[in-house]
């Protein structure tokens, strides 16, 4: 099975938008048959998010997962034509999928509890990708779980971008924290006090630095929908 995310681009603040695409829209996608369906939209919740950096233009205001037996089959080539008729720009990559914290389930369709921040990285041109692979996942993951609030913690490396024009991404992270995190840095890196803050920050600064990732980054604060599951136990 192979995973594809499309980021979809535009104004900001439209909570009817953020609605249809959750529900109405998202109902047509799993019409195609995709095996796993994932629904991130920047609303009204998390609109306030601190921790909110853009470098596109327009910025990203909702990303999709979806998963399909083809990347190049007839779902996601439906999708992505669904999905360009609702937004400004439309973009498509196919990622593999790391789970180093796995989220906790939720009621299909509803709201996953808390802050979905999700972030778009850049490899730095004068990282190879091994080495940059090396310092993100094998060095920096377990940073990332000691020093934030995080209960879940997905990591997508892009393949490619599977459509034409597709700003330059090197990875799609999503990462759940408590809805205080939104508005308090001590709930998003778990911090007693302002010590521990520091501290924290300061350790987390340098863990991203390795890796090129405390700049010419994109974050988006979202809201979370599972609307099916990729991977379901059947109980004999």
């Amino acid at each position: 099975m192979e995973k594809v995310i499309m980021t979809l681009r535009g104004v900001p603040g439209d909570e009817a938008w953020c609605t249809r695409l959750r529900t109405d829209i998202a109902q047509t996608l799993l019409a195609t048959g995709v095996a796993g369906l994932a629904v991130n939209v920047r609303d009204g919740a998390v609109g306030a998010s601190l921790m909110t950096l853009t470098t596109l233009d327009p910025p990203v205001i909702a990303v999709v997962s979806l998963w399909t037996d083809q990347y190049y089959g007839t779902q996601i080539h439906r999708a992505t034509e669904i999905l360009a008729d609702v937004c400004d720009e439309l973009a498509a990559y196919l990622v593999t999928e790391s789970v180093p914290l796995v989220p906790p389930p939720t009621e299909v369709g509803a709201r996953t509890p808390g802050l979905a921040n999700i972030a778009l990285l850049r490899r730095p041109a004068d990282l190879d990708q091994a080495t940059w692979l090396t310092r993100w996942h094998r060095d920096h993951t377990q940073v990332a779980i000691d020093t934030q609030a995080t209960f879940g913690y997905i990591q997508n490396t892009v393949v490619r971008a599977l459509t034409e024009g597709a700003a330059p991404i090197s990875a799609i992270v999503e990462e759940l924290f408590p809805i205080e995190a939104t508005t308090d840095l001590h709930a998003f890196f778990g911090a007693a006090d302002d010590d521990d803050l520091a501290d924290r920050m300061t350790r987390m600064v340098a863990s991203t630095s390795a890796f090129g990732a405390n700049e010419n980054v994109d974050t988006v604060p979202t809201s979370r929908y599972v609307l099916r599951e990729p991977f379901v136990t059947v109980q004999p």
